[in-house]
């Protein structure tokens, strides 16, 4: 397995001209989910894991087929053997062989068709899987996309938090001109500006680091260039979650999570099926035709020999099971053990999605609760900026109240960007169990 995630890490490495991303432009978010439904390894071995299947089924499908072999044969003979006359003699002789050969099975206690049926199934399970993997990797990149945008934001937070301290910096080093201002004012003012400019390098290092995650993700053999077409964090203001439960009855029907569960257990049947036909007989049709040379009857000639010797045969071959140290017994009782486990295993699915729904649910409704919140902070830590930058400004207030009310503000502002991201990606992860979409 290591081998061929190594040879396709390579594959993508090489990719041909025409197959190499466009990063020329940003790319949406469905551009994102499309190349890495293309080329995701995860998913591209889900892909294999489905071919491979399906190479199961055809076999299954086909094992109804009669075979046919040819076989030829050279054979030296010392001292003693049989001749061509059908007698022992002594002597050193050589017997050239030649036939072919098919058999049938008629009858298998019905072990073909419940391998065939088990084999569909299968394939049937292993599409649903390929179509869970395929979703994965769209959240997946939603939310690695929703990275991307909170920390452009939290990047426009911080050049705003270098802008007010630049313009500080100029207008205390004008009034210091004048005398209206001290040195250890200025001085540390531009303390503040170095501080907040160290906090806009750490916000573009998030932000590249969020990029490189991505890329990562949608496999790109290269990463440079690439950007992302920059939305609004804002969520939609008509959001409808609904219950959780009613989520759950929707979802439930046609996750392929779950549904590749109920094809397996489905299967588990005609695994039974096939275990309980070791208890039957079985028959064979066998049917060939041979023909043989001998070198210790050279006066017949090869071609003469060949018409005189040649053979035909057909015949039937009944297998009954007497007793078979009741290993038939206990395949079918392993059968019906892994029967219970694969209802277990649909429980478990079952259960796994009821706990992603709620907690998306749930964390839709804290985030909105959290942006209604944020918001109104927000809105609250702009106007007491708005306030003491103008008593600063004045002289009616000190630097340090100056800095407390811009900190609490870019604060407020960087709680409202978290939490609209938040709740604009839980809110598409809830619309997205409601209607397999994913939207941001």
């Amino acid at each position: 397995m290591k081998a061929l995630l190594l040879a396709l890490a390579v594959a993508a490495l090489q990719q041909p001209a025409d197959s190499l991303p466009d990063l020329s432009h940003p790319w949406s978010l469905q551009e994102c989910m499309d190349w890495a439904l293309e080329h995701n390894l995860t998913v591209v071995q889900q892909e294999l894991s489905h071919q491979s299947k399906d190479v199961d089924k055809n076999t299954a499908e086909r094992s109804w087929l009669p075979n046919l072999n040819a076989q030829i044969s050279e054979n030296m003979n010392f001292g003693r053997g049989l001749g061509g006359n059908n007698t022992y003699e002594y002597g050193n002789s050589n017997t050239t062989g030649i036939s072919v050969g098919s058999s049938m099975t008629l009858f298998d206690g019905l072990a073909t068709p419940n391998r065939i049926k088990l084999a569909r199934l299968n394939l049937d399970a292993a599409t649903e899987d390929l179509e869970k993997a395929r979703e994965d990797i769209r959240v997946s990149v939603a939310k690695a996309y929703v990275q991307i945008i909170y920390n452009l934001e939290i990047e426009d937070v911080a050049e705003q938090q270098v802008t007010i301290d630049s313009l500080q910096v100029e207008r205390l080093s004008g009034m210091m001109g004048v005398g209206k201002s001290s040195k250890a004012q200025l001085s540390q003012q531009k303390a503040s500006l170095a501080q907040s400019r160290v906090t806009l390098v750490q916000a573009q290092n998030n932000v590249r680091a969020a990029v490189l995650d991505l890329a990562q993700l949608l496999e790109l053999p290269s990463w440079d260039g690439f950007s992302i077409v920059r939305t609004s964090p804002a969520p939609p203001s008509d959001v409808s979650l609904g219950h959780p439960d009613d989520i759950y009855a929707d979802a439930v029907m046609d996750r392929p999570s779950i549904k590749a569960e109920e094809l397996r257990l489905k299967g588990t049947e005609h695994s039974i099926d096939i275990a309980k036909s070791g208890y039957y007989p079985s028959l064979s049709l066998n049917a060939g035709l041979g023909t043989n040379y001998y070198s210790s009857f050279p006066t017949a000639g090869f071609w003469n020999q060949l018409g005189a010797n040649f053979s035909q045969y057909v015949g039937l071959s009944l297998n009954i099971p007497i007793f078979n140290k009741f290993q038939v017994r206990n395949q079918v009782r392993s059968a019906k053990i892994q029967q219970e486990a694969q209802r277990v295993q649909l429980r478990r699915a079952q259960q796994g999605l009821y706990k992603e729904i709620y907690q998306a649910w749930n964390g839709a409704v804290a985030a909105q609760a959290k942006y209604d919140a944020s918001l109104e902070a927000s809105a609250a830590a702009k106007d007491a900026f708005t306030l003491m930058e103008a008593r600063y400004e004045a002289g009616a207030a000190t630097l340090t109240e100056f800095s407390d009310a811009r900190n609490r503000m870019m604060k407020a502002e960087s709680d409202l960007v978290q939490a609209s991201c938040e709740y604009l990606f839980q809110t598409a992860l809830v619309h997205f169990y409601r209607t397999g979409s994913l939207e941001l």
